[in-house]
């Protein structure tokens, strides 16, 4: 590979967690940004043991750690964009929000304010909610909650796309950054999310596929959101293309038979539809 060909794939960060199953967190993200033509860098926040429907334990890195992760990848490589995953507990997320602030400058951050894994397991400690919102999201080019993150964020339920709007325009005020709330968990068969940019509010409509059992959606959609920012799109056409990317990642989802029963996870690498 030439350097001409080299210097046209963008370098993407991820900051999130480790998931020993690979359906989501970092290795969800490697995949996503790979698929889609970027070159995935990682800053590790922490070590999850889980599979699909399952977080058996949780254990957080050093929150200088972790931030050196950052500086030295800032260091040696030409950052188009990042991500933010799992971060874990307040300490870390405070480490994750200086040394953005201190290097990210102009970089677009998607921030992924995971709380709780797809299995109910927790992954964001109560004393970090506060720091996110604090540290963290007013540095965020976007920011990508599902409907019960929203809920916690904007201090309300949010459970119809009628609260969905109100909750992104309310977000993207307070945080002055641009919202992405994701309807994944709507009562119905569509999975519509709403991006408020500004003024704007723009509805991505999707058909849900029913029966999937997984984990990593909303991984998988952040990084592929920051890939797309990466490589120049702008913030609608890069959440457009993101997620028609998870939307074939869930339909074509791989399933296995087990002892244990059936276990799905989601195809990043082998899509076949365009």
């Amino acid at each position: 590979m030439d350097a001409a060909v080299a210097d046209s794939i963008p370098p993407i960060l991820t900051i999130a967690g480790s998931d020993c199953s690979a359906g989501a967190g970092i290795q969800a993200d490697l995949k996503a940004i790979s698929a889609l033509g970027g070159y995935a860098l990682t800053a590790l926040t922490s070590v999850v043991s889980e599979t699909p429907g399952k977080v058996s334990l949780v254990r957080l890195l050093d929150a200088d750690f972790i931030a050196d992760q950052v500086r030295v990848l800032f260091e040696a490589f030409p950052i188009r964009a990042a991500k933010t995953g799992m971060l874990g507990g307040a300490v870390q997320v405070q480490s994750v929000a200086q040394i953005w602030k201190e290097l990210g400058g102009k970089t677009p951050l998607v921030v992924d304010p995971v709380m709780v894994a797809t299995s109910g397991g927790k992954l964001l400690e109560d004393d970090a909610v506060q720091a996110v919102k604090t540290h963290l999201l007013p540095q965020a080019t976007l920011i990508t909650p599902n409907m019960d993150e929203a809920e916690v964020l904007w201090g309300a339920p949010v459970t119809t796309r009628e609260e969905m709007e109100r909750c992104a325009s309310d977000l993207a005020q307070t945080f002055q950054t641009n919202v992405l709330v994701k309807g994944g968990h709507l009562p119905d068969d569509s999975a519509d999310d709403v991006l408020c940019t500004g003024d704007s509010i723009i509805w991505l409509e999707a058909e849900r596929t029913h029966g999937v059992q997984t984990h990593g959606t909303g991984c998988t959609y952040s990084a592929s959101i920051a890939t797309c920012l990466g490589q120049g799109m702008d913030l609608t056409s890069a959440v457009a293309e993101a997620k028609e990317f998870v939307s074939r990642a869930i339909a074509e989802h791989f399933a296995w038979t087990h002892h244990a029963g059936i276990v799905h996870a989601l195809n990043h690498l082998h899509q076949t539809s365009e």
